[in-house]
């Protein structure tokens, strides 16, 4: 059956174009490697990058984006505060956001969140586990007690974002750090996943279990077909008074 679920995956393109160790391991970008994964889940998959006319969001992109995927770090702040405004309406109508490692820096995620988002980190190719803490949670189906990845940043609590919704893991690193690696939002009726792991000169991508789980979390995140639409502003009242 196809997919009624349309992705964006969204990502920078500059480390990947500038940086050799990131070339190595992405030569085509981390939004192909994320893009092709879903795509192979029978999901319908867009990418878009940082220096396409309007980053490669246009109205027709994010108008028929179920789910938008955020891959972001070292140009942030070059991106329009306009889109921004359009991304963040369209959350509040219904679009999924997932926010993947440096993203939660993005100015979307700070927007939404209304806080700075600030983290400690170490680039050290340090060992992570990702421990699950709702193995019977839509974006954790399939997975195991825990992932272990070999190498990556460490990112260290305190994490200043609002307490949310769900906290669905929890990541511990070889220094001795932990970070709530995995966390659900709702705002207005758009639903956010904040997943840490993707540094871009790690392997992670590459790593199946992360991809299942950016997989699961876009089915998760998707709007629901056909729901109530809200009724705002002055009203009738529905019986006589």
């Amino acid at each position: 059956m196809e997919s009624t679920i349309n992705v964006t995956v969204w990502n920078e393109f500059r480390h990947e174009l500038n940086y050799e160790p990131a070339m190595k391991i992405y030569p085509q970008g981390i939004h192909r490697v994320i893009g092709d994964y879903l795509s192979k889940q029978r999901l319908n998959v867009t990418t878009a990058t940082l220096d396409e006319p309007e980053h490669g969001l246009t109205d027709e992109v994010l108008n028929r984006t179920d789910v938008l995927v955020w891959w972001g770090h070292i140009a942030g702040d070059e991106v329009r505060d306009d889109i921004v405004e359009k991304i963040h309406d369209r959350i509040l109508s219904g679009m999924g956001l997932i926010v993947l490692h440096s993203a939660s820096q993005s100015k979307i995620f700070k927007k939404l969140m209304g806080t700075s988002c600030n983290i400690k980190w170490r680039e050290a190719n340090e060992k992570e586990r990702i421990w699950i803490l709702q193995p019977n949670h839509p974006i954790t189906e399939g997975l195991g007690e825990y992932i272990e990845l070999a190498e990556e940043e460490m990112y260290g609590e305190f994490f200043d974002v609002p307490a949310p919704d769900e906290l669905i893991m929890v990541s511990w690193f070889q220094g001795g750090e932990i970070f709530r690696s995995g966390m659900t939002y709702t705002r207005g009726k758009g639903k956010i996943f904040v997943f840490r792991p993707g540094h871009e000169t790690s392997p992670t991508y590459h790593n199946q279990e992360i991809l299942k789980v950016i997989a699961n979390s876009v089915h998760w995140a998707a709007p629901v077909k056909g729901t109530t639409v809200p009724v705002f502003g002055n009203v009738k009242p529905l019986e006589e008074l």
